[in-house]
């Protein structure tokens, strides 16, 4: 990130993983909700143990978005 960005870039940046946390949230959720519509279907343990591991490795990707989101507004003189 460059240190001298401007408000507009600022804001655009923001409204960028802003969106990307709106698709990866929805991909998760349908992700979880798959995963738990198999509780009593037959299971390949490979195959549930990598739904597992892509919802998990999507929901750390959330959170490092989410952070980032919250140092932009931090930037940007909002409250968060």
């Amino acid at each position: 990130m460059v240190a001298h960005e401007t408000t507009d870039e600022l804001r655009e940046d923001l409204r960028r993983v802003e969106a990307d946390l709106a698709v990866l949230r929805t991909q998760v959720a349908q992700l979880r909700r798959a995963i738990g519509e198999r509780w009593d279907a037959p299971r390949d343990n490979e195959d549930l143990s990598s739904m597992l591991t892509t919802a998990e490795e999507q929901e750390a990707v959330i959170a490092v978005l989410e952070a980032r989101c919250e140092a932009l507004l931090r930037r940007l003189g909002e409250e968060v």
